[in-house]
């Protein structure tokens, strides 16, 4: 009963502290409790433009946002600084919380007990859904550059998908799919703690990794067409224009030959922010390459290679054969296969990879 009473009024405190941080910011700065991110007609955009950009009046639940999630080291770090590159999007680094207070809605509404006593207390669904699309909206306005188009890119976000397209009913989704074996051996290989998947244990992480991957494939499909693209790493290093000319006609955005280029505007006014203390800044700063989409190879443990059909399923489900080692992904354009040349010839450092 105290664990309850505990958790009841630890939610509430949450809340009523998101509540009074937008309220607070409101009466301040935003006088429209349905925006945020008000432009003046003399706002400066740092942008390397070859045209005129639309500039936005401000941000709403209305604004077309862009989400690129995944599971990490699925490619969703290459994929922000390609659309960071772009000159009318903005992503910039993960913000960390948005994924954290997504998932503790989710555990909220998971709970009917949970739910009634939010009821009780006045917290009903209308008022916490207000209160956090107005703290993600504050968020990914806040922690950079304005833009035509804001863009967030944390990784289990889109375990969200379904409640984010309640609240942004405009947004777009991405999500990146990878090969699980490449993934997981990526984050093992790193050493990329993420919660919940033992880094010992490649039959731990790949189970872990057929859950999570699921639950977001599921939540995309269900989505219409036009939310959501669900986009493979693979295809993406292998044929980059090809891949980025379609997502960007996904995303209602002209094409720019930027976008194949995002190495060149990397710290860049107007160009491609990395933080110094994410995993994968180390490796974005590398033009797009094909070097790792065989490193998992030979590095699987036999018993689990012979599982793997079992351990998951996920796997087949998104076309890739559990059974293949290596698997045969396909020929690269020209322009990757002459990055990872240059790559190769040690221009870079050692171990080149452009996952997330």
């Amino acid at each position: 009963m105290r664990k309850q009473t505990h958790r009841v009024l630890l939610a509430c405190v949450v809340i009523s502290s998101i509540t009074v941080f937008y309220l607070s910011l409101s009466a301040i700065e935003c006088p429209n409790t349905r925006s945020r991110g008000t432009w003046g007609a003399s706002q400066q955009l740092h942008r390397n433009l070859s045209y005129p950009l639309p500039v936005p009046v401000e941000y709403s639940e209305d604004s077309p946002l862009i989400f690129v999630g995944g599971v990490p080291r699925s490619g969703t770090t290459l994929m922000r600084a390609m659309l960071d590159a772009h000159p009318e999007v903005r992503c910039g680094e993960e913000t960390r919380v948005i994924p954290r207070l997504l998932a503790m809605q989710a555990t909220w509404s998971r709970s009917a007990r949970e739910r009634v006593r939010l009821d009780e207390a006045g917290v009903t669904d209308e008022v916490l859904d207000s209160a956090i699309r107005a703290f993600l909206l504050e968020i990914i306005v806040g922690h950079g550059e304005p833009a035509p188009r804001l863009c967030n890119k944390d990784p289990f976000s889109l375990k969200s998908l379904t409640y984010l397209s309640k609240l942004f009913p405009n947004a777009k989704f991405v999500l990146m799919l990878r090969d699980g074996r490449a993934t997981v051996h990526s984050m093992i290989s790193r050493k990329v703690t993420i919660t919940g998947f033992d880094l010992t244990s490649y039959r731990d992480c790949l189970v872990k990794w057929n859950r999570a991957v699921e639950v977001m494939y599921d939540q995309c499909q269900a989505a219409s067409e036009r939310s959501c693209l669900p986009v493979r790493y693979e295809q993406l290093v292998l044929h980059p224009e090809q891949v980025m000319r379609k997502l960007l006609q996904f995303l209602d955005l002209p094409w720019d030959p930027s976008v194949l280029h995002h190495e060149q505007l990397i710290g860049k006014v107007g160009g491609v922010s990395l933080s110094k203390v994410e995993r994968s800044t180390d490796q974005v700063v590398n033009p797009v390459n094909t070097e790792a989409l065989s490193k998992w190879v030979g590095k699987i443990p036999d018993d689990v290679v012979k599982d793997m059909a079992d351990i998951a399923p996920m796997l087949r489900h998104l076309g890739y054969d559990p059974l293949a080692n290596p698997p045969d992904y396909g020929k690269p354009d020209h322009l990757p296969l002459n990055n990872t040349k240059q790559l190769q010839g040690g221009k870079t450092n050692a171990d080149v990879f452009h996952p997330s």
